[in-house]
């Protein structure tokens, strides 16, 4: 085994490297501070590996994103549905026939909720957002189904997590609730539950089910992202399996992580409220004095063309193009992208188009209102948060997750003294 060397004051120690599947290296200072006293710093958490994953694979230089090894492209132009794909982050392999058959008849079986969860939604206060609802009846279902039943429970919060979502949306816009259709692909129950109507035929559109398992599939994981990483922190304790996706929920509604696809439409709306001139706000973008920025270009992981984006693209083009919308904001948002893949201010510092702007765009020409944008996000990332808790719980190596810190405040000081004074 190869190992690192730190100096400090004067003493040498030695520290194990740790090589990765493809190649990744990390040093394992996991007895730096019995050894030296000292911890590691590091803000943000973007040099320290908090733990072994054998679940997706990202290089941010190629721009690679793999789960369990396959390419995002092959998993997202392949026959598989977002079930099939979600079998396979959770549980490590391809599901064959017989497992197929058995995880699509639970998915099924369990996409209903519970009949007295649906008093819930009525004593939300009007206007609340989706994520504090889906977040809060996350955590609910803690009291309707065994909390010790992790396997159980991984089916159910995957199958039932779609019903919530459009049920929070049906009950903000004052329509009844639809159940799910057992025919329907996960991505087409989505649109189903949400936009079909009880006194009226309605039937998912194939472009649109397409697009929306598309976006499901590259949203499925992300490695140790914010959310999947408090997925890990909050089970680390010990606790259910609900309450670590609930609080992984709170943590993707943030506007730097899984909020970006909402503040791009946004973004869209005050240039289209400003008169609409687009270049205006690209030369704002470029002053480094203005604090503008453009909303859904660049990546802080990926330092290439996200894959994801290139990927919807042009499913992008082809929703549109099916639809047939006349929308400025949209046409801002194509003008937008044809200025950061052409301009040499953005190829130069590879601000190019992210999965976001091409999500965002999407949600919003597939009728989807803004605040449920970041809802959708929650739903492609469940088996992904799904995965990484079973990955967690049967890792030996897993101990309840605790930070240290550097501490900057006043040193020792007397309630005493301070009276006197």
């Amino acid at each position: 085994m190869s190992t690192a060397k730190l100096i400090l004051d004067g003493q040498e120690f030695e520290l194990p490297v740790v090589v990765g599947s493809e190649g990744e290296v990390g040093i394992d200072i996991t007895s730096l501070r019995s050894k030296t006293g000292a911890i590691s710093l590091d803000p943000g958490y973007g040099n320290t590996g908090a733990c072994r994953s054998s679940i997706t694979y990202i290089d941010g230089e190629k721009g690679i994103l793999r789960y369990r090894g396959y390419p995002i492209e092959e998993l997202v132009n392949s026959s598989l549905s977002f079930v099939d794909v979600s079998y396979l982050l959770i549980y490590g392999e391809m599901p064959d026939a017989q497992q197929k058959a058995e995880f699509s008849y639970l998915m099924t079986r369990n996409s209903t909720i519970h009949e007295g969860m649906k008093n819930f939604f009525d004593h939300y206060p009007p206007g609340t957002h989706p994520m504090a609802i889906l977040s809060a009846m996350m955590a609910s279902m803690s009291g309707y189904y065994p909390t010790e039943d992790d396997e159980g429970n991984i089916v159910r919060i995957l199958a039932k997590a779609k019903t919530i979502a459009a049920y929070a949306y049906k009950k903000s816009i004052g329509e009844p609730f639809m159940y799910p259709v057992p025919k329907n692909s996960y991505a087409a129950n989505i649109l189903y539950m949400m936009f079909a109507h009880p006194r009226e035929e309605y039937e998912v559109p194939e472009v649109l089910e397409k697009a929306l398992r598309m976006l499901l599939i590259l949203h499925g994981d992300h490695e140790q992202n914010c959310s999947t990483s408090t997925v890990r922190m909050v089970g680390s304790s010990g606790t259910n399996l609900f309450a670590s996706i609930s609080a992984a929920i709170m943590a993707l509604w943030g506007p730097l992580h899984g909020g970006a696809n909402q503040q791009v439409i946004e973004m869209l709306e005050h240039i289209r409220d400003n008169g609409g001139d687009y270049r205006e706000y690209v030369d704002k973008a470029k002053d480094k004095d203005d604090p503008f920025r453009l909303m859904g270009f660049g990546h802080r992981v990926y330092k290439n063309f996200d894959p994801r984006a290139q990927i919807l693209k042009k499913q992008c083009d082809d929703v549109l193009d099916y639809l047939g919308i006349q929308d400025p904001l949209l046409d801002i948002a194509k003008h937008l992208e044809d200025v950061a893949l052409h301009d040499s201010y953005f190829i130069e510092k590879k601000l190019y188009p992210n999965v976001d702007f091409y999500s965002g765009i999407i949600y919003k020409a597939l009728g989807i209102p803004t605040d449920m944008f970041t809802v959708m996000f929650a739903l492609g990332r469940m088996p992904g948060w799904l995965a990484h808790f079973r990955e967690m719980k049967h890792d030996h190596d897993t101990r309840i997750n605790r930070p240290r810190q550097i501490y900057i405040g006043a040193g020792e000081r007397h309630v005493s003294e301070d009276l006197a004074g």
